[in-house]
């Protein structure tokens, strides 16, 4: 086990299922072309959850490996690069940076511990508060759940003390547990809240020629998505009960950390500004027509032009550029399969597992299967990279609703996260924390996704039936 850990032996796993794949060209009826970029694009998805060595460089020799077969040419090779997605990915992540550099990320999570924290309940809702607040402004979900709230949900639940005969700390497996969760919720209910996301955008407008931005994305989310933010706190409470409910040890502990902060700064107040600007901007696209990316752009650079952010803060947030090389080249990846026919191919033999079936019962069942198909993934961005277009153009074959395959997909693509221990980069780290063991965490995982497909095929359907998606 210890020498399969090491990287080299990771890589060579995946040379080894390229080479697998490649060999069986012919076996199909599909063009070797097709077939040899088909085999290299499983190779990189595999690489993501084997993880011999970072994202970016995986796709680097992907694509390098494609242009020295003659699979692709150099031109092709680089077209992801300028996809407007890549680049909307990016601000982004440069304006999540300046929110966490400047402060105010973390001085909005601790002022709704101090308001809401009267009871453990109320810290946990105080958790969903600030994720709901920060996942519009935040798109890295690893950045803002496990980068800013889950040391902050940490230093809580060790201000609240053992609380159990055994002396394990369960108000910290109960805020971890709903921490986790939440940020999938909030993942789910904004384009901007998780980096991949906007691959789903891009897929929708491909596919099915959809414009789901980011105004439509969070107007079909926020009914089903509020409802899952206001019954979670109470769902995992059954699920993970803490013997103590008094939450006033962590609001003190958040009102201390807070008056320490001062008050807010000049950076914050500017951060602030630029952010309700934003959030008008994305929301009243049907006005201006600026698109979504522009919009990011006219952040980064107010935050450059008032000092808020320098460009050398730009150039070393390695989240934004590390995103750059892997989204480009596995955007350039899923392209070319779409171009060269594949996914073409592979949705008129899946189409015979469902023949017989409407549009809308396919949806629903292909979407219950997306869902549970994150099982076997450890990255939500690779999971909706493999799997998602083929089963779009399956829905589309069907004959389904475009905006319900389209509402459907999107959000089942954050909130399978909940499935697992090994996820996402924010649950793994407050599992990381220690406070829930792996059996219970796959326990309630599994009921919380019961839960999800119980509010998003009820309410979100009734809620979709009103806007008219189908």
């Amino acid at each position: 086990m210890a020498a399969f850990n090491r990287p080299i032996v990771k890589f060579a796993l995946c040379i080894l299922i390229a080479a697998s794949l490649w060999m069986m060209d012919g076996m199909f009826d599909v063009p070797s072309q097709t077939w040899h970029l088909f085999s290299i694009f499983i190779a990189v998805i595999a690489s993501f959850i084997i993880r011999p060595y970072p994202m970016g460089m995986m796709v680097l020799i992907g694509l390098f490996v494609l242009v020295a077969t003659g699979t692709v040419s150099i031109k092709e090779s680089l077209t992801g690069y300028g996809d407007s997605t890549v680049w909307l990915v990016i601000a982004a992540f440069l304006l999540a940076g300046a929110v966490l550099d400047s402060g105010f990320g973390r001085r909005v999570a601790l002022w709704l511990a101090s308001k809401l924290g009267k009871s453990i309940k109320g810290v946990a809702y105080s958790v969903c508060a600030s994720e709901f607040i920060l996942g519009p402004v935040i798109p890295s979900n690893t950045a803002r759940g496990g980068g800013l709230l889950a040391p902050i949900v940490n230093s809580l639940a060790q201000s609240m003390g053992p609380t159990d005969s055994t002396g394990h700390n369960d108000s910290g497996r109960y805020l971890s547990l709903v921490g986790g969760h939440a940020n999938l919720v909030v993942s789910a209910m904004f384009m901007t809240a998780m980096a991949a996301n906007p691959l789903v955008t891009k897929a929708a407008n491909d596919i099915f020629g959809v414009d789901f931005g980011w105004g439509t994305w969070a107007l079909g989310s926020i009914v089903p998505g509020l409802v899952s933010l206001l019954l979670l706190p109470q769902l995992i409470y059954m699920l993970a009960k803490p013997a103590a409910s008094d939450g006033k040890a962590a609001q003190k502990k958040a009102q201390s950390e807070l008056e320490k902060m001062g008050p807010m700064s000049r950076n914050e107040k500017v951060m602030l500004a630029v952010l309700i600007l934003l959030l008008v901007l994305w929301s009243t696209k049907f006005i201006h027509g600026m698109g979504t990316t522009l919009v990011a752009w006219i952040g980064v650079l107010l935050l450059l032009l008032t000092n808020t952010q320098t460009y050398s803060d730009v150039i070393k947030n390695e989240k934004a550029w590390d995103t750059l090389i892997w989204l480009g080249g596995l955007l350039t990846m899923a392209n070319l399969l779409l171009d060269y026919g594949f996914i073409q191919w592979f949705v008129d033999n899946l189409n015979s597992a469902v023949s017989g079936l409407d549009g809308f019962t396919v949806i629903i069942v292909l979407g219950i299967v997306y869902f549970y198909s994150m099982y076997a993934f450890s990255m939500l961005t690779a999971h909706i990279s493999a799997v998602l277009a083929p089963f779009l153009s399956v829905c589309l074959a069907a004959g389904g609703q475009p905006m319900l395959a389209v509402a459907v997909f999107a959000y089942f693509s954050c909130l399978c996260g909940c499935t697992t221990n090994y996820s996402s980069g924010p649950i793994i780290i407050y599992f990381g924390l220690g406070y829930v063991k792996a059996p219970k965490w796959f326990n309630v995982g599994f009921i919380v996704s019961l839960f999800h497909l119980a509010v998003w095929f009820s309410v979100g359907l009734l809620w979709w039936k009103v806007l008219g998606w189908w």
